[in-house]
């Protein structure tokens, strides 16, 4: 008899962004193009200044680099940093291969088996398989729709906590919702994590994408070092998804030190991107600036679109380049599916990712997709069409 996989194995969940990948593929030989909206791959260019580093190198050899990343790319980020009111010192980081690495060390580092972190949800749908590998329960705690996926009361929150919580995690700006949190609530978080003696570990990625406002980041106010641990990611930033480069930044010397020693184990984050992401750093805010009224830009054609469905609600996001959209259906998967599978206009069509796959509660999101928000305005506007015209159909054959 064969040898049986872990159960950690086994549970580990499919990603919903990507979970309908075999039918996409299915679909493009037949297809003259179909409109991506379900994952957060930006088509904006990555910066040329990162592109040259890569062309011009002239190592003859890519040794390895220290584990807990470039000593000179560590303290460009704390510069980085310190210019959003983050007071951190460059040994206060650890460069991590991605942000979801950076996740799954501070995990692990906080947490002992099955114990349990308490989460705003709909999040990001990848947390559930993060948790999996550190053998961590994730506790949701319901937003709603009705008022953006505002962070629920601290007392619903409050609620939640018991021997076994060890920490509460948001996303902010929210994936997949964009919601991005109040200074209030942020501070209320804050708060109760002193109160019951909890990791707070905020999900930065999205920083430079609010667009009403500014960013409240959960370090930038002393009184919080112990408590508080940022992950991030150059990603969405800069668009370099495939560079794979991240960090964690705390004050919590423990919590550097047990990140590190992960680290090591793993022995180094990307050398040669380190050095090419040292170039981009220097393009400063005006670089953020263009791209945030991009992305704004395309947030209000999607919505534009989204207004004219009936029956259709999404409050409009503040942050980020998702949203989470109620539909007048009832299983998103089937209809993310008819989609790809049965509908077309013009022999085109649209990848959604299904709502039910960014929540914990079971039966939540069936309503819902998410959008991403990454194409240019006019394949946007012809993305939406399709939809529109697709979900009219589909309401149709079911009748609802």
């Amino acid at each position: 008899m064969a040898p049986k996989i872990s159960i950690r194995g086994t549970n580990q969940p499919a990603s919903p962004m990507r979970r309908l990948e075999p039918l996409f593929l299915q679909a493009k030989e037949v297809r003259k193009r179909i409109y991506q909206l379900n994952i957060g791959q930006p088509d904006i260019e990555t910066p040329e200044e990162y592109l040259k580093v890569i062309k011009n190198l002239q190592e003859k050899v890519i040794k390895y680099g220290p584990s807990a990343g470039l000593p000179e790319y560590r303290k460009t980020l704390a510069n980085y940093y310190r210019s959003y009111g983050i007071n951190v010192d460059w040994e206060d980081i650890v460069v991590t291969t991605g942000g979801s690495e950076g996740i799954i060390f501070v995990l692990t580092a906080i947490c002992d088996p099955e114990d349990e972190v308490i989460i705003p949800e709909p999040f990001y749908a990848n947390y559930n398989g993060f948790a999996n590998m550190a053998n961590v329960k994730l506790v949701p705690v319901t937003s709603k729709p009705e008022n953006g996926y505002a962070l629920p009361p601290i007392e619903e929150i409050e609620k939640k906590v018991n021997s076994k919580t060890k920490a509460i995690i948001i996303c902010n700006p929210g994936n997949p919702t964009g919601y991005a949190y109040s200074e209030e609530e942020i501070e209320n978080l804050k708060d109760l994590c002193r109160k019951h003696s909890l990791f707070l570990v905020s999900d930065e990625v999205y920083r430079e994408f609010v667009y009403e406002g500014k960013h409240n980041s959960i370090l930038e106010k002393e009184g919080f070092e112990e408590y508080g641990i940022i992950t991030d990611s150059l990603s969405k930033r800069f668009s370099l998804c495939g560079a794979r480069l991240g960090c964690v930044v705390s004050k919590n010397k423990d919590i550097i030190s047990s990140i590190t020693k992960m680290a090591q184990a793993r022995l180094c984050p990307p050398t040669i991107e380190q050095l090419a992401a040292i170039e981009v750093h220097k393009l400063g805010k005006d670089y953020y600036s263009k791209i945030r009224e991009e992305y704004k830009l395309r947030r209000d054609t999607v919505m534009k679109h989204i207004e004219e469905i009936d029956g259709a609600f999404c409050k409009i996001p503040n942050g980020a380049f998702y949203m989470l959209v109620k539909l007048p259906i009832k299983d998103c998967i089937n209809f993310a599916t008819y989609m790809l599978k049965d509908f077309e206009l013009d022999n085109e069509t649209v990848l959604v990712a299904p709502g039910n796959g960014f929540y914990a509660t079971q039966g939540l999101g069936m309503d819902e997709i998410r959008i991403a928000y990454i194409l240019n305005k006019n394949d946007l506007d012809r993305a939406m069409v399709i939809l529109k015209e697709g979900l009219k159909a589909y309401r149709k054959e079911r009748g609802l």
